[in-house]
């Protein structure tokens, strides 16, 4: 529940990535379009942006071998963007028939009716039903649907000693969670996840779609027949009325916000809190700093590191560069937020990033998703105060990708519990 995102997994292989560069800097010139796939940048991601930000608040970029687009890396350049829906618009239909079916980026960036690719009007009116049912969930509920969640969770490795934070818990999560608040069986979460997941991952992202298509509409079915006290069920009962279509897509785009993006701000957090001298201190001590930890990875590296794709109808002229009709123009909410001209020394209690996008399309349940990453992490900590990691931190490794900042495991280990 990063942001407006059709974001929602095994691992899988991507292709290789572009050869390594020497390290940018002043004296030298940038690549004349940077590639956001393959292991460099997936390891390093800011040495990257910092060659891009000699191209200036924009950059040009490959999100794919052969598939071409402009990166916003500027703050306040990418304000104006998410802005500006006027100029930069959010449909790709017109784009997409420039790309030939199986572009490993389509399943994240093809168009679907959903609140994603409108604006405007449309936009309200899908929107309004989203708004709507979020408000009806209960908070205090929610927290303790996540206490449960990761008791459950805690439960099945606590006593082993040792444990992989993504695979047996971060990834899980969610998915228990999301599950209650949208009224999904076990069978369609467990395809939901695992389609959701594997758009991101350009090797299988086109069979992954498939998957998470078919998942989202068993379960507008399933919610037509048997409504409940669900946010799917609230949807479907919305005075607009959304058609089978429409509650499908932004199912897709609320789900997959709900459940990649969010293992990753949870991983994340607590990798942030294990490794960093600012945060780590006596975590047995009960005054935890998850707080200022989430600050941190949503200014430094949100989960959904570049997205918000929008598509102008024709040549645009903006902060120094001829942006053609039609190629798309992203957003880098990752580099957006590190921009040297923004720089602050204290992150802590801020929250003017663009983690959550801004604009019209600013996430709706922003208070959702920091709620359950929180709880998440300090149910976690309360269980197993002396978690540590167990590899260095630099042996950590990151999911190759050109939308999210996901590690690929997080190995830990802590004495065991009961």
């Amino acid at each position: 529940m990063t942001a407006e995102t059709p974001s929602p997994s095994p691992n899988a292989p991507v292709p290789p990535g572009p050869p390594s560069a020497d390290p940018p800097g002043q004296d030298r010139r940038p690549r004349d379009r940077v590639p956001m796939y393959g292991d460099d940048f997936a390891a390093d991601p800011q040495a990257l942006y910092d060659e891009m930000r000699l191209h200036g608040p924009l950059a040009p970029v490959e999100l794919a071998p052969g598939v071409e687009a402009t990166l916003v890396v500027g703050y306040d350049a990418a304000l104006e963007v998410l802005r500006d829906p006027g100029t930069f618009p959010k449909n790709p239909s017109r784009w997409e028939k420039t790309v030939p079916a199986d572009c490993p980026v389509l399943p994240m960036m093809a168009y679907r009716p959903n609140v994603l690719c409108a604006d405007g009007e449309v936009h309200t009116r899908l929107r309004a039903p989203i708004n709507d049912a979020m408000a009806r969930v209960d908070t205090i509920e929610l927290r303790e649907d996540v206490e449960n969640a990761a008791d459950r969770l805690l439960d099945d490795f606590a006593g082993a000693g040792e444990a992989d934070l993504v695979g047996q818990y971060a990834r899980a999560l969610p998915l228990l969670v999301m599950s209650d608040m949208f009224g999904c069986p076990p069978d369609i979460g467990g395809r939901l996840v695992y389609g959701m997941s594997g758009i991101f991952d350009l090797e299988r992202a086109e069979e992954a779609n498939a998957v998470l298509t078919q998942a989202v509409f068993d379960l507008v079915t399933l919610k037509r027949e048997r409504p409940g006290q669900d946010v799917t069920s609230w949807m479907a009962g919305h005075p607009v009325g959304l058609t089978d279509e429409e509650m499908a897509h932004n199912l897709v785009n609320m789900l997959g916000a709900g459940t990649e993006p969010q293992q990753s701000l949870i991983a994340n957090g607590v990798r942030l809190l294990l490794t960093d001298d600012r945060f780590a201190g006596d975590l047995s001590g009960g005054n935890l700093p998850v707080e200022d930890a989430l600050d941190e990875i949503l200014w430094t590296d949100p989960p959904m590191a570049n997205y918000s794709s929008t598509y102008p109808v024709r040549d645009v002229d903006f902060a120094g560069h001829r942006l053609p009709a039609d190629r798309p123009v992203l957003v880098s909410f990752a580099a957006a937020n590190t921009d040297p001209s923004r720089a602050t020394r204290g992150r802590t209690g801020n929250r003017a990033h663009l983690a959550w996008s801004a604009g019209p399309h600013t996430c709706p349940a922003k208070g959702h998703a920091r709620l359950i990453a929180s709880v998440a992490i300090e149910r976690l900590l309360d269980r197993l105060p002396d978690l540590e990691l167990a590899v260095p931190a630099e042996e950590l490794t990151w999911r190759p990708g050109p939308f999210h900042r996901a590690l690929t495991a997080l190995p830990v280990r802590f004495p065991p519990a009961r």
